[in-house]
């Protein structure tokens, strides 16, 4: 069943009923959906009606069921879904006042804090787009992405104000957190003068722009639409068990699409969200163990960091109520999905998806222990499929083209432009294979695969090998051009600590497990390796390091 296939369901009677009860059945497990009373059920119409399946929404009825239940824990303090609510009226009146409509922008560049989420609700509220900018941009990268989105109003942490030389002044600004005295109103002014009584609909329905990744290029906006239901949110529940009232640590960038879904699923959930805003190994072990978090929300790096803490660091935390580790944003080394789930338990919940597909499969800890590496199964109305260069489907086993169907898929670049397209499924850009049981391994990108020697090579394969390697912390690796193979490989290793490991041991441990053709033929030591703040390896930089360091 293609894209199209997913969507028709929804015009089909029986494929409809089908779908329904699994959402029912699934969230009523969670306990998001239970009896309501009619006075409840009468103002949650209300609501559905003003703002659709929007986050305006969720706030508005978390607020109703949930009073009185934390939503956010972050430096500043702790605030209820009833605060929130209010909040975020008050915020969005005193944005329409000065103007912002649903035909206008809100550019948000807050790292994980209430700012960003009271941001994103009252912008929701008004029917608004939020662009959602990474913190990490340099201010050519922040003028740049800021002139062809064209945001009315930018929302930014108060550190941030040196990046924003390059933003015209008509951009309207406010600061959400503020560590200084800068004369640019902050939100928490505009809140304690805004009418926070209840709003009216919209014109518009509200959208997200999140930013991709930019690892081999530049950052381009990808547009989503909220989804028509709550089918989506099953299906990622019926596949990680989150739970009402979970205690969610987000560790994760909420600007990037996985720290955002979670933002997004805990109002549905009436979870509370514990927020740092900057990401430390130990102080986040911390976070999860006082707050009793139930789930922890990150990137692999992140793990990876917590792992390489001492042992007597790390003996410290039980993490008892931890109940879901849920990883996405970058690949899952199957050692060290065995390492946290031997250390923690096993909560290990491993998410491939990217920003433009949203979630293609899900594998957990079962098929992480029987199949460390693997990128899981389709949930629930995803469908994933492998194809060739003519578009047609390929063997288990063989590798092929990454191509998703889903309902969150994204709607095209905001520049213009979406991904490649077959018969309405979209290309993931990545190249993997199925095994026998059904579960689906990425075997790198689809342009990142060399030909060495008439060889086809996937730099993924080594890079998995030597990150298995005692001596090895972090590792790269990339095609470059070579006179007598056409390519040849070159990595990229940051050694473990006290390593004396050499460039021909590493070799000779590759040529040891793998073919001879795939060991690289240099390997450069560095300290660090260049990555986004989502934990991406930023490859254009090493292919940079590589251009200057060629003869």
């Amino acid at each position: 069943m293609d894209l199209d296939g997913v969507r028709s369901r929804l015009g089909d009677p029986a494929g409809k009923l089908a779908d329904t009860a699994f959402t029912v059945k699934v969230l009523a497990e969670a306990g998001v959906i239970g009896a309501v009373r009619p006075d409840k059920l009468f103002r949650m119409g209300v609501t559905f009606k003003r703002w659709g399946t929007t986050p305006a929404t969720g706030i508005a009825l978390a607020a109703i069921h949930h009073p009185d239940r934390v939503f956010i824990e972050d430096e500043s303090g702790s605030l209820t879904f009833a605060e929130v609510h209010s909040r975020t009226n008050a915020l969005a009146r005193s944005w329409s006042n000065a103007g912002v409509t649903s035909e206008h922008g809100v550019g948000i560049m807050c790292r994980n804090h209430r700012g960003f989420v009271e941001a994103t609700l009252a912008a929701a509220k008004l029917g608004a787009s939020s662009l959602y900018l990474n913190t990490m941009f340099s201010g050519p990268q922040l003028a740049d992405v800021v002139e062809r989105e064209d945001p009315k109003i930018l929302v930014y942490d108060e550190e941030f104000t040196d990046l924003l030389a390059g933003v015209g002044e008509e951009v309207k600004r406010f600061i959400a957190w503020r560590d200084g005295d800068a004369e640019v109103p902050s939100l928490e002014d505009l809140i304690a003068t805004g009418d926070d009584s209840e709003l009216g609909a919209p014109e518009g329905t509200a959208r997200f722009v999140i930013l991709t990744s930019g690892t081999t290029g530049t950052p381009k906006g990808a547009q989503r639409s909220t989804p028509r239901g709550l089918g989506m949110i099953a299906s990622l529940i019926d596949r990680i068990p989150y739970r009402s009232g979970d205690r969610m640590m987000i560790a994760a960038p909420l600007f990037h699409s996985w720290g955002f879904t979670h933002f997004a699923f805990a109002l549905p959930l009436a979870a509370t969200l514990v927020l740092k805003r900057r990401f430390s190994e130990q102080e986040t072990l911390e976070a999860v163990h006082e707050s009793r978090a139930t789930a922890l929300i990150a990137v692999p790096v992140m793990i990876q960091r917590i792992l390489a803490l001492p042992d007597q660091v790390l003996d410290r935390y039980r993490l008892g109520d931890l109940r879901v580790t849920a990883l996405s944003g970058s690949a899952l080394p199957g050692d060290l999905a065995l390492e946290w789930m031997d250390r923690f338990g096993d909560n290990l919940y491993n998410l491939y998806g990217s920003t433009e597909i949203a979630f293609a499969t899900i594998a957990g800890p079962e098929d992480l222990r029987a199949a460390p590496g693997t990128a899981g199964r389709p949930p629930h109305g995803t469908v994933v499929k492998l194809l060739d260069e003519d578009g047609n489907q390929v063997a288990r086993g063989q590798v092929g083209r990454v191509f998703v169907a889903n309902e969150m898929a994204f709607e095209g670049y905001t520049g213009g432009g979406s991904k490649q397209a077959i018969d309405g499924m979209l290309s993931s850009g990545d190249v993997g294979h199925f095994d026998e049981e059904g579960r689906l391994f990425i075997d790198g990108r689809d342009d990142d695969m060399i030909v060495s020697g008439g060889e086809n090579v996937f730099p993924r394969e080594v890079e998995d090998l030597l990150a298995g390697h005692g001596a090895v912390d972090e590792v790269a690796v990339i095609g470059v051009v070579d006179t007598d193979f056409g390519q040849r490989l070159r990595a990229f290793v940051v050694l473990a600590v006290d390593s004396d490991a050499t460039e021909s041991h590493l070799q000779k441990y590759v040529k040891q497990h793998l073919a001879g053709f795939k060991s690289p033929r240099e390997i450069v030591f560095l300290e660090q390796l260049p990555r986004n703040a989502t934990g991406k390896i930023l490859k254009r930089e090493l292919r940079d390091h590589e251009i200057e360091d060629e003869p």
